[in-house]
């Protein structure tokens, strides 16, 4: 569903990454109902109250590519610093599925301790469905 010329989101992966940097892994739907990836990252600026974004889109035609080259770049890092303990930072993972009209749904489930500031920045920021 369109409003003004922003799309709905349809699901959304949240990875809190220390204090400042959020990954928002969101799916989203095309006016043609085509779904396609967006991966944010979002890191709050020391000299504002805002924040600074980076995007990148991932289309269905790629999305094979994508994670093949993901997963290569990923096992190449832990091949060159095997002894790293790469769960040493790991932190719950917050899921957050949309309704019709592009509210998020309430996951009473979740037992991440971090949504109401998850939901706060949702809130805070411009989140423009490019």
């Amino acid at each position: 569903m369109e409003q003004g010329n922003k799309q709905n989101g349809i699901y959304s992966k949240v990875i809190r990454a220390g204090r400042r940097r959020t990954y928002f892994f969101d799916i989203r739907a095309t006016k043609g109902n085509e779904y396609y990836l967006t991966i944010t990252e979002s890191k709050k600026r020391f000299d504002s109250d805002g924040y600074e974004r980076h995007k990148i889109h991932i289309y269905k035609e790629d999305l094979n590519k994508f994670i093949q080259a993901t997963n290569d770049a990923v096992d190449k890092v832990k091949e060159l610093m095997p002894e790293y303990d790469y769960d040493e930072f790991t932190r719950p993972v917050q899921t957050i599925e949309y309704d019709d009209d592009g509210n998020p749904i309430e996951d009473e489930n979740d037992e991440s301790t971090e949504n109401t500031s998850v939901a706060d920045e949702l809130k805070d920021e411009d989140l423009s469905w490019d």
